[in-house]
């Protein structure tokens, strides 16, 4: 069965607004390298919109540095899935929309053959974490205070607590620092 990993940016003091970090290239090629062990992206329409067109269009220009536009064309080369209930179609040859019950749809892409799956964002995260759908956690703490935005999971309903258990960290040349842990 394939894996279901989700990976997110934070601040030191929690905040998951794409804005509000430092952006700095060592994260983008953190991700990178984490895309390229996937084949199927995973998003709910606020990620989904804030990725594409923009990363596909990137990947044809090549307007970024390098480490934005190696980012760019490793995303443009992977499928993506949209799961939304204001969507109604999506025009991007690489998309789909998920359909029906979004337990049993996303463990069909489970099933399926291929990599893993990765998912972004923060409310479809938490309904997959909710769910029990999602095996692996990569957060990339970031060496920033903000004080403001929107923090990870404050709506999360969890039926238990879910114990993780660390399988590695990486100091990123930024003082990022990256967390690996997989559901204990």
């Amino acid at each position: 069965m394939r894996k279901l990993i989700y990976g997110i940016n934070l601040t030191l003091d929690g905040c998951c607004d794409h804005t509000k970090g430092n952006g700095s290239p060592d994260v983008h090629e953190y991700f990178r390298e984490l895309m390229e062990g996937t084949d199927l992206l995973l998003y709910g329409r606020k990620t989904y919109e804030l990725m594409v067109p923009f990363w596909p269009e990137v990947a044809k220009t090549q307007s970024l540095d390098e480490t934005g536009n190696a980012f760019a064309k490793t995303f443009d080369a992977i499928d993506r899935v949209v799961v939304s209930r204001t969507l109604k179609q999506v025009d991007d040859a690489r998309t789909t929309m998920l359909q029906g019950d979004l337990k049993e749809e996303v463990l069909k892409l489970k099933e399926q053959p291929g990599k893993a799956i990765s998912t972004g964002g923060v409310e479809l995260p938490a309904q997959l974490i909710e769910l029990g759908l999602v095996d692996e956690f990569h957060i990339v703490i970031q060496p920033v205070i903000v004080g403001e935005g929107r923090r990870l999971f404050t709506e999360m309903h969890m039926p238990e607590k879910l114990g993780l258990k660390l399988m590695a960290t990486k100091t990123l040349p930024s003082g990022s620092v990256a967390l690996r842990y997989v559901k204990g």
